[in-house]
C-alpha cells in the first residue's frame, strides 16, 4: 500500500525533482489536463479533479502517518489538484464553444503562473488550509490556490475579451 501512495503522491516520482518540486508537479498536471480534456471535456477533468483530490488525500496520510513533516516536498499530488481546478475555466470556455483548447495558450501561462503565485504565497484560506498540519490541509491549501488562480483566469479573460475584444 506504501507503494502504490508514494506513486500517487509523488505523481509517478515527479515529486523528486529538484529544485521546486511543487512547480514540477504543476507543470506535470498540464499535459495530464489536456489530454483528459481532449478525451472527455469539461466534465471529465471536472470529475478527474474530484478523484485526485480524493487520491491525493488518501496517499499524503498513507506518506505522512507517523511522521512529523506533514507536507514533505516530494508529494505533489496536491498540485496536480489544485493546477485542474485552475485550469476549469479553460476547458469550459473551450468545451461550450467546441475549440481546441490548446488555442487558449495564454490562459494555459496564466493559470500556471497564478497557481504557483497563489500557491507559493499561502495568504488567506490558502495558509489557513496549511496550517491544518493534516493531509487534508495539504490537498486543500492547493485546492483554494487552484480556486482563486481559475478566479483569475476568469478575470484576465473578461478584461482581454471583454474591454480589449481580443
Amino acid at each position: 500500500m506504501k507503494t502504490m501512495a508514494r506513486f500517487v503522491g509523488t505523481v509517478g516520482g515527479v515529486g523528486y525533482l529538484r529544485p521546486a518540486p511543487g512547480t514540477w508537479g504543476s507543470l506535470a498536471a498540464l499535459p495530464l489536463a489536456w489530454m483528459i480534456h481532449v478525451i472527455g471535456g469539461l466534465p471529465l477533468l471536472a470529475t478527474s479533479c474530484v478523484g485526485v483530490f480524493a487520491a491525493g488525500w488518501w496517499a499524503t496520510r498513507e506518506m505522512t502517518f507517523g511522521q512529523d513533516n506533514h507536507d514533505p516536498s516530494e508529494i505533489v499530488i496536491d498540485e496536480v489538484a489544485g493546477q485542474w481546478i485552475a485550469l476549469l475555466p479553460l476547458s469550459f470556455g473551450a468545451w461550450r464553444m467546441g475549440v481546441d483548447i490548446s488555442v487558449m495558450w495564454p490562459g494555459w501561462i496564466a493559470a500556471f503562473i497564478l497557481f504557483r503565485l497563489f500557491d507559493i504565497t499561502k495568504f488567506g484560506p490558502i495558509g489557513w488550509a496549511d496550517r491544518r498540519q493534516d493531509a487534508l490541509g495539504v490537498m486543500l491549501d492547493d485546492v483554494i490556490a487552484g480556486a482563486f488562480a481559475a478566479l483569475g483566469v476568469i478575470g484576465m479573460a473578461l478584461v482581454a475579451h471583454g474591454i480589449f475584444a481580443v
